[in-house]
C-alpha cells in the first residue's frame, strides 16, 4: 500500500513552483496531484530554495523574496513546513557518511525522513544509498 504522507526534496518544489512539471515521473506527479495526500516540506528544503533564489541559481516567476517562497509552500500548495527536531538530529548522527555524499542540508533531511518514517521524494539518486538505514526513497528520475 502506498503512503498517504511524503516529503519533498527541494528540487521537486521547484519543479511544480516553476512549472516545470514535465520533469516529475508519472509516479510523482500522481502523487502531488492526489488531494488526499500529505505533502511535507523540510525546513532545510527551503532555506535551500530561498538561497537559490537570493543567489539568482533558479527563477521562478512569482518568487522575488523568502516570504513569497514560504507563502507559495504553504498557502498555494497547502504544504506543511516541517522544521528540525531532537529526533532528526539524533538520527541525523546515526546515518553512515558516505565518501561521496557529505551535504549535510541533505543529510539532515534524509534523517527528518527516516526518524519520521515518510517517504522522500527527490532526484538525487546519491539517496538510494540511504535506503538500508530505513530511508523510504521515491526517486524522480528525470
Amino acid at each position: 500500500m502506498r503512503s498517504e504522507r511524503y516529503y519533498l526534496d527541494s528540487n521537486i518544489v521547484y519543479f511544480i513552483a516553476a512549472e516545470k512539471k514535465y520533469e516529475l515521473t508519472a509516479e510523482v506527479s500522481d502523487i502531488i496531484d492526489e488531494p488526499g495526500f500529505f505533502k511535507y516540506v523540510p525546513s532545510k528544503c527551503v532555506e535551500e530554495l530561498i538561497y537559490l533564489q537570493q543567489s539568482g541559481k533558479i527563477k521562478v516567476k512569482n518568487w522575488k523574496s523568502a516570504e513569497d517562497i514560504v507563502g507559495y509552500i504553504e498557502d498555494v500548495l497547502s504544504y506543511e513546513i516541517v522544521y528540525v527536531n531532537k529526533s532528526h538530529l539524533l538520527k541525523l548522527a546515526e546515518l553512515p557518511l558516505f565518501p561521496d555524499h557529505k551535504d549535510q542540508t541533505d543529510r539532515i533531511i534524509i534523517a527528518q525522513a527516516i526518524a519520521d518514517k515518510i517517504p522522500l521524494i527527490s532526484s538525487d539518486e546519491k539517496f538510494n544509498d540511504y535506503k538500508r538505514s530505513k530511508l523510504g526513497f521515491i526517486f524522480n528520475e528525470r
